[in-house]
């Protein structure tokens, strides 16, 4: 029996608390301006515990990937908590539209608000393939822009970021410069100076460079690799970088502009070879590849 379930639609927006499952901690926090520029309120979801895992396994199955269960998990729990007002609040959840089992995220969390009551919150989809017209974020043109420069943005301070703080002299100066410049960044997309990027980038290098640092002993450097939820997302890897960290090494992440590049340059075959999704994709990644050589050129302490 199929589910009913309530659509997201362009009037809740003025209304409604969109909840977003947490995964990249400083790229996240750039969502929230991103989106408040197309009209749209979104909360990334900071709760953590064992509560959420409890949640998870008792509204997915433990078949389905981990990512789904801590995701949807910590849905719940949020909604459970009594913060939100359940009559004007929304899940955004991704969905690749692809063979992986993320494409079932959707189903499966419109399953798990079914099981409380629940079915009146609306789901939406954040997917670049055209799944779930009735329900999904509209990507204007804009959006995908602020979205791919907040991608950028966050990528070079995430590298940043691991580069300084396992050398630091002062406990807690590096998260420091990444709140104050995550601060700094947000007024610039509300305005349209978000596009500055070399000049940007600059000023981010000129404030991690003038952290004391002491690199008399150069520290191994640990690549965290996998699955994408998992590898970002601190709820997932049980704070991986931290925990690295403190024990003396330096973690390594690759961007998450990788990982979008590699979805657009798999959309750009699948066109050229057999003639599915559309070769739009193509100009996205071009006009794009400037800004991210550049980053990964030049952030480098």
């Amino acid at each position: 029996m199929s589910l009913e379930y309530t659509l997201f639609n362009s009037d809740m927006k003025k209304d409604y608390t969109i909840l977003v499952p947490s995964m990249l901690p400083i790229h996240f926090r750039l969502l929230t301006p991103v989106f408040a520029k197309s009209g749209y309120k979104l909360e990334v979801l900071t709760n953590e515990g064992e509560q959420v895992r409890e949640e998870g396994l008792a509204h997915v199955h433990n078949d389905t990937c981990y990512p789904a269960l801590l995701v949807i998990g910590q849905m719940i729990d949020a909604l459970k908590s009594g913060k939100y007002d359940i009559d004007h609040v929304a899940c955004a959840i991704t969905q690749t539209a692809g063979g992986c089992r993320a494409s079932n995220y959707l189903s499966l969390l419109r399953k798990a608000l079914a099981m409380e009551g629940w079915q009146r919150i609306p789901c939406l989809s954040a997917n670049a393939n055209g799944l779930e017209k009735g329900s999904s974020v509209e990507f204007t043109m804009p959006l995908i822009l602020r979205i791919l420069y907040g991608a950028l943005y966050g990528d070079a301070l995430m590298w940043l970021s691991n580069q300084v703080k396992p050398y630091e002299l002062e406990k807690g100066a590096t998260d420091k410069a990444v709140n104050q410049f995550i601060d700094e960044l947000i007024p610039m997309f509300e305005h349209g100076a978000y596009k500055q990027s070399k000049r940007i980038y600059k000023k981010m290098l000129e404030m991690f460079k003038t952290i004391p640092q002491d690199r008399s002993q150069i520290k191994i450097r640990i690549g965290i690799v996998g699955e994408i939820y998992m590898k970002y997302s601190p709820l997932g890897n049980q704070h991986l970088e931290d925990y690295l960290i403190e024990e003396g090494f330096e973690p390594v992440l690759s961007g998450v502009m990788d990982f979008a590049l590699y979805c657009v340059e798999n959309s750009i075959i699948d066109y050229e070879y057999y003639h599915m999704h559309e070769k739009k994709s193509l100009y996205i990644q071009y006009s794009k590849r400037c800004d991210y050589a550049y980053a990964k050129k030049h952030l480098e302490i």
